[in-house]
Parts: C-alpha cells; sequence; structure tokens
C-alpha cells in the first residue's frame, strides 16, 4: 500500500488522471457513536468510457482494495451503476467509502467485467444483469443466479420500464369488490 491519502487528495489523483471524464465528485463525512469517529464517503461519478481505468486507479491507490457490493438503479432514460468500495479497509477510522457510479444509456446498457481484477465482483455483476437487464461484457459465468431459469426472458425485477415486471404483478388494491 503507498501512503494514505486525504480524500482531497484522493479525488485529485482521480481528477489528475482522468480530467473532465470525471463527470462528478463530492465528499461527505458524518460524526457517528459516542468516540465521534467521522466517516469519510467519497462520489465519483465516471464516464462509461473511463470505467475500468477508473477502478484500476484504485488498486494505485489501495493494494486490496474491498469491494463491497455494486448497486443499481433504474434513471428514466439510463441504468446507474455504483460500485461501492472501502480503501484503507481494516485500519480503524482510517477507512474510507469509495463510491464509482457510471451511467449505461438504456438502448445498450453494456459494461465490462471487473471479476479480472475482483474475483468476489462475480455474484454482484451476475445479479445487476439478471436484475437490471445490463449485459457485463466478459463476466466469466453468464447464467442465472438469483432468478429461475423458467422466469420469463427479457423481464427485470427492478426495472420500473416495458421490461419491467409490472404485466406479472396482480394489483389486488385495483381490484373491485
Amino acid at each position: 500500500m503507498t501512503e494514505q491519502l486525504t480524500p482531497e487528495k484522493l479525488v485529485k489523483s482521480f481528477k489528475d488522471e482522468f480530467k473532465t471524464k470525471i463527470k462528478e465528485s463530492r465528499i461527505e463525512k458524518h460524526i457517528a457513536g459516542s468516540k465521534k469517529t467521522e466517516f469519510i464517503h467519497i462520489w465519483l461519478k465516471v464516464d462509461k468510457s473511463i470505467f475500468k481505468n477508473v477502478i484500476k486507479h484504485i488498486f494505485k491507490l489501495e493494494k486490496y482494495p474491498h469491494l463491497a457490493v455494486v448497486s443499481g438503479y433504474e434513471m428514466g432514460k439510463t441504468i446507474d451503476l455504483v460500485y461501492h468500495f472501502s480503501i484503507y479497509y481494516g485500519e480503524r477510522a482510517k477507512e474510507i467509502s469509495l463510491n464509482i457510479t457510471v451511467e449505461l444509456p438504456k438502448p445498450n446498457p453494456v459494461i465490462e467485467t471487473i471479476t479480472d481484477l475482483i474475483p468476489g465482483a462475480l455474484i454482484t455483476e451476475q445479479e445487476k444483469q439478471e436484475m437490471l437487464g445490463i449485459k457485463v461484457k466478459g463476466i466469466p459465468k453468464d447464467e442465472r443466479v438469483f432468478i429461475s431459469d423458467d422466469f420469463p426472458k427479457g423481464i427485470y425485477p427492478w426495472r420500473k420500464d416495458k421490461t419491467g415486471p409490472e404485466k406479472m404483478v396482480r394489483n389486488l388494491h385495483e381490484v373491485k369488490k
């Protein structure tokens, strides 16, 4: 591991490396607990074209970054994926939450896998494929894990558009007695 950088220097390292491809950045600091421990969250929104290089850059800052999960949201015209990392993990009161957001256009929601860098990302990438209908390019096990094989193809439980489960859901509150 290299030296531990301040949150401001971490953000600067991404901006220096990727310039205008870092679309947004913010640092949030929260104090919690009886010991008044400070928790730091860094949020970066990155251009899809540099996504994989941004993940590789994290390894320059921390030899073993911890990927907690990838969350995903349908946002109208895009599907946003948020990769939740912790760096300086395991060092009491020094851990920083680093959240990388990337927008995927709904007409072509494709992202490169990061399992070649973090093998443990497989299950969370599989989940996003099944639940949001994205395509993870290069994923080593491209199969269903969360949804049964007999669940209709092209229907994604976390989507609210025409590919969502709306037609399958029975709205009992709308049924007249």
